[in-house]
């Protein structure tokens, strides 16, 4: 008669006592201090529950540019934009500065879910004195479904010096251009007139624009 073997436990399951340890019912405090414990597990359930306490935003955004774990960062991510308050949109724009690319390009992610919030700050960020930040502003227009998408655009590339933040403009406007956007993009050209893709983005985004 062959062996039966014992059912192994449900992966990722924690016990009942660790999930009482890890996520107490609204226990604001608690709940803050575990956002700093050592099991990821239990800032991840700190992170979602945090939700209804006072302080959420400032403890997850003082916790975000710390977190390492990818699932956790999610959700601080996901509890933020929940949220939507200034300072989880401050923070967000911030993040736009870090070092981390991978926290910046969530951070562009988690933005672009909170239109109402953002396009206050637009025409700032696509002043920065950082191009890289003006670059993942534009980044954030891609879905942000505003009416003043275009204009914002139009206008990145009518005084923008710098070709990257320009180019990244240019394509997004062949994708939401109007006829508002063709003397510019045709001034554009001229204003780069040696630059290849400048001509080429310009060019594809003026012949979607007439095809339109």
């Amino acid at each position: 008669m062959g062996l039966i073997k014992s059912p192994e436990p449900a992966a990722q399951q924690p016990s009942e006592e660790l999930q009482r340890t890890i996520r107490p019912e609204r226990d604001c405090a608690v709940l803050a201090a575990q956002l700093q414990d050592m099991r990821a597990i239990a800032r991840r359930w700190a992170a979602r529950d945090l939700i209804d306490c006072p302080n959420c935003s400032q403890l997850l955004t003082q916790r975000l540019p710390h977190e390492q774990d990818d699932s956790v960062r999610e959700v601080i991510l996901t509890t933020l934009v929940r949220i939507g308050d200034a300072t989880a949109v401050d923070a967000l724009v911030e993040c736009l500065r870090s070092e981390d690319a991978a926290l910046r390009n969530e951070s562009v992610e988690a933005l672009k879910q909170l239109p109402d919030a953002v396009a206050p700050l637009m025409r700032q960020l696509l002043a920065d004195e950082d191009s890289d930040v003006r670059i993942f502003a534009v980044n954030v227009l891609e879905s942000l479904r505003h009416p003043s998408v275009e204009a914002w655009l139009i206008d990145v590339i009518a005084n923008d010096a710098h070709i990257n933040v320009c180019a990244t403009a240019v394509d997004l406007l062949g994708e939401v251009g109007s006829s508002s956007a063709v003397q510019p993009l045709n001034q554009l050209k001229a204003r780069f007139a040696h630059e290849p893709y400048i001509q080429f983005a310009a060019n594809l985004a003026l012949k979607r624009i007439q095809e339109s």
